[in-house]
């Protein structure tokens, strides 16, 4: 699993890029604060070698809440800059900080 961002000088997003490996699975997204938690808007693209990748233009200067869905079960990314206790799901959420 990986995170890549991009800050765009000239525009006030991030292009960030998700990357998470699952050779088995049939699906991925990353849902969370930025897309309303919503699989549809954040469906990753299945590559050749088994890696699911996406980019995404997220608005500058804030955190959002995230986490993956594969094959319909929630995973954190190990390398989010932070982690947030969920009351509502009774875990934590990967945070990203952009």
């Amino acid at each position: 699993m990986s995170i890549k961002k991009q800050v765009i000088k000239t525009k006030p997003v991030c292009k960030v890029t998700f990357s998470v490996e699952a050779k088995e699975a049939n699906s991925a997204s990353v849902v969370g604060d930025f897309n309303n938690w919503n699989p549809a808007e954040g469906e990753l693209s299945k590559l050749k070698n088994g890696t699911f990748k996406g980019v995404f233009d997220l608005s500058k200067d804030a955190s959002y809440e995230f986490k993956y869905l594969i094959d319909g079960a929630y995973v954190n990314e190990s390398e989010a800059d932070s982690f947030k206790w969920n009351e509502f799901a009774g875990t934590e959420n990967g945070v990203l900080t952009v």
